[in-house]
């Protein structure tokens, strides 16, 4: 099994399509929670108490991680599936027209009529294999095998990523009943981390400059925080 899964991997270059998954959602489910828990923030910046309860932060911020998670995995599959049978079908059309460019003024009916031909001798054609009733999975090329496990895998990194991201985020307030303004100022130095920690990974695997990457990602993060501030101000201020 492992040494199938390290070919399949290598087929169709797997862990760079699930890294690249997985460092964007990661941080796209960071900046959605910041974002989220920034509201609140600027919510008990007004209250008398400077406090609010951590369960309803919680079930905000997890109702929006599970949601990423399923569009994400739903998505990604369905868009991966839809990319590969396109490529498919543009290689089995590709496949007729070289076997016909010999001919010379080729009509779409003509084409058309190779193609059926074609179609009806496939469906025609029985193997041996499928006359033993062996199962249909064991005639799958490797190559068609490979394709259908990085599908899976990617659909689920690609899910998996930003409900962790903004999980992240919420270890602060999983260990306290009610948050106060410390509490969101542990948060945010949580996802502060964690985007230097990406930016460092990608500088790394890119053979860049770390900084670079680094300020980069925390440009997002800091471009986020001076939007909601300023709507905050605008709404606050009418």
């Amino acid at each position: 099994m492992i040494e199938k899964i390290k070919t399949y991997a290598k087929i169709t270059n797997l862990w760079a399509i699930a890294r690249r998954y997985f460092v964007n959602n990661f941080y796209d489910g960071m900046l959605t929670v910041l974002g989220i828990l920034l509201g609140f923030f600027f919510l008990i910046l007004e209250s008398e108490t400077h406090s609010i309860s951590s369960r309803l932060i919680l079930f905000t911020c997890l109702g929006s991680s599970i949601s990423m998670f399923i569009s994400g995995s739903t998505s990604s599959y369905l868009s991966e599936k839809a990319e590969q049978r396109k490529l498919k079908v543009e290689l089995y059309k590709a496949m007729i027209i070289h076997d016909l460019e010999d001919k010379e003024e080729l009509t779409i009916e003509e084409i058309e009529k190779a193609m059926l031909m074609r179609l009806k001798k496939k469906r025609d054609k029985k193997t041996p294999l499928e006359k033993k009733g062996i199962d249909k999975k064991k005639k799958k090329n490797i190559l068609e095998r490979a394709e259908s496990f990085t599908i899976i895998i990617v659909a689920f990194v690609n899910g998996v990523s930003p409900f962790l991201g903004g999980l992240m985020a919420l270890i602060p307030f999983i260990c306290v009943p009610v948050a106060g303004l410390t509490t969101f100022i542990y948060s945010f130095i949580i996802i502060l981390v964690c985007i230097i920690m990406l930016g460092t990974f990608l500088g790394v695997v890119s053979k860049e400059s770390i900084i670079k990457n680094i300020f980069h990602m925390l440009l997002a993060f800091g471009l986020t925080i001076i939007i909601l501030i300023l709507i905050f101000g605008f709404f606050t201020s009418s």
